[in-house]
């Protein structure tokens, strides 16, 4: 059955390659700027990464901020993600928002961070979250709620009054972007759309794509 409702317009406004600043990163973070104060959680991604098999898989994570030359986020590392980014550390990361029309695209190597990167962050967690990434095995089979449950309640009996030290296998990944693209919604689906690629020199190509 095909949506019988009109398919929404765009309007919020256009993108043009003198707008463009020459750096990727920078550009994002304009966008992002922008968008900080119009969505509840301007971080969230959709993380794509493929398994064994090569069967797409996709979930969303929230990015916790750059790291010189990529975007960071955190995890389990024996999580499903975690397991498929290890057979193969190809990925990418889909931002979209909506109340700007906007959308980037970053595609990339995945790549573990130092372990004292992770411990940093882990510890600037708030203290269930911290429980929460001990007593969890991401991913797993569980029984039901009330297993985990106890497992917290148990773990904050352990660890009163004491910290709490990350697990050996949560920790961080980086994104290390091969290319971005940078999506406008248009009246009339002519979307603007700019692919940036590292040109070989350290530095960045740019041209714009058909929508």
């Amino acid at each position: 059955m095909i949506d019988p409702r009109p398919s929404p317009e765009y309007h919020y406004g256009t993108l043009r390659r003198d707008e463009l600043h020459n750096d990727p990163f920078e550009q994002f973070n304009r966008w992002h700027a922008e968008i900080v104060p119009e969505v509840p959680i301007p971080d969230a991604a959709t993380l794509a990464t493929v398994d064994a098999d090569g069967v797409p898989d996709a979930r969303v994570v929230l990015i916790r901020g750059t790291a010189g030359n990529g975007f960071l986020f955190f995890t389990d590392y024996a999580s499903t993600k975690g397991v498929q980014l290890a057979h193969n550390p190809a990925a990418t990361l889909l931002f979209f928002w909506d109340p700007t029309e906007r959308q980037v695209r970053v595609r990339g190597r995945a790549q573990r961070v130092a372990p004292e990167l992770s411990d940093q962050y882990f510890a600037q967690r708030p203290r269930g979250s911290r429980l929460a990434a001990v007593a969890s095995s991401q991913s797993a089979p569980v029984a039901n709620r009330a297993e985990l449950e106890r497992r917290v309640a148990e773990l904050e009996r352990q660890y009163d009054g004491q910290p709490i030290p990350r697990p050996a296998d949560w920790g961080g990944y980086k994104i290390v972007p091969d290319s971005f693209e940078f999506w406008q919604g248009r009246a009339s689906r002519l979307h603007d759309r700019f692919l940036y690629t590292q040109d070989g020199t350290g530095g960045w190509s740019i041209q714009r794509l058909a929508p």
